[in-house]
């Protein structure tokens, strides 16, 4: 099989997710202020797009509150730096069983949100991009279950398309890419899409190259797409996704070392991709250039 080298390349910074990294790294932004500043210092390394989450400030656990969405939009708008705004739609999904042997009532931590209320943040901030998690998944812990049922991705997709934002695909299996075609061929989505590859998340995609490249083969050819991977990993996909024809994502979300012991910030994962995709010889592309190839428009939140 040839390389397909992506040439012109886009990063995205996946500044702070929702996971319970911000008690293993103190460089992991909590208040919208800090999400803000992470995602400026990001784009300013080299990121055209900056993907955010928000928590609560005070204990730095994942939110979905729309007034924090509000103001981290903001910060990032009112600065002078230009950076494409992708927003996670992703919240709103959890849900806690009990024990196998007895899962019922919920645990705590169950967020099942409706599309409405997951989609109220996007309304109101406008951004460019945020994510359709397009899937079902188990996680890595043994009774959390991310839930996204076909109905209401079918209803969060509509929504999206009708506010003029641009969905990010998240692909954790090759069933969500399944679906996501479906998606589009039921003009839920328009074409072409935008994806994100998301490799080696337990019980999802595991890391290996045989079930990658089933991943970006599954991808039609005219869509745009990135990929990654977690921890240690988050690198070397940098280099296979550029091998493979498709773009890079990097960030805290994903991995909090820069090196064995030494904790990384945003800007300085950004930094280190940067360096790899240079000396692959590819380009890296700007905020505008980005909007010019996924055919977005950057509006002001209503």
């Amino acid at each position: 099989m040839p390389l397909n080298i992506n040439t012109n390349v886009f990063i995205t910074c996946a500044v702070t997710g929702s996971g319970s990294t911000q008690d293993r790294s103190s460089e992991v932004p909590r208040s919208p202020k800090q999400i803000a500043e992470s995602a400026i210092s990001a784009a300013k390394a080299g990121a055209a797009i900056v993907h955010c989450h928000v928590r609560d400030p005070e204990t730095g656990v994942g939110s979905r509150d729309p007034k924090l969405y509000r103001e981290l939009t903001e910060r990032i708008r009112d600065s002078s730096t230009d950076v494409v705004l992708n927003l996670t739609a992703g919240m709103g999904g959890d849900v806690v069983f009990g024990p196998a042997s007895a899962p019922l009532p919920l645990q705590e931590g169950t967020d099942m949100g409706s599309a409405e209320s997951r989609i109220e943040p996007m309304a109101d901030c406008l951004p460019e991009i945020c994510t359709l998690d397009c899937g079902t998944m188990n996680f890595a812990e043994a009774d959390y279950v991310m839930t996204n049922t076909p109905g209401m991705l079918r209803e969060m997709g509509s929504m999206m398309t009708e506010l003029g934002i641009k969905p990010e695909i998240e692909a954790f299996d090759t069933g969500h890419l399944w679906f996501a075609k479906q998606l589009v061929e039921e003009g839920v989505l328009d074409s072409p899409a935008l994806v994100q590859l998301c490799m080696g998340i337990p019980w999802g995609a595991p890391n290996d190259l045989n079930t990658y490249m089933a991943m970006v083969n599954n991808v039609p050819s005219d869509w745009n797409w990135s990929s990654f991977s977690i921890g240690r990993n988050q690198m070397p996909y940098v280099a296979a996704s550029i091998l493979a024809g498709g773009n890079v994502r990097v960030g805290l979300e994903d991995n909090i070392w820069l090196e064995k012991g030494v904790l990384a910030t945003n800007e300085a994962l950004v930094q280190k991709a940067v360096t790899i995709i240079d000396a692959m010889g590819s380009s890296i592309m700007s905020p505008q250039q980005v909007r010019d190839q996924l055919g977005l428009t950057k509006r002001a939140p209503r």
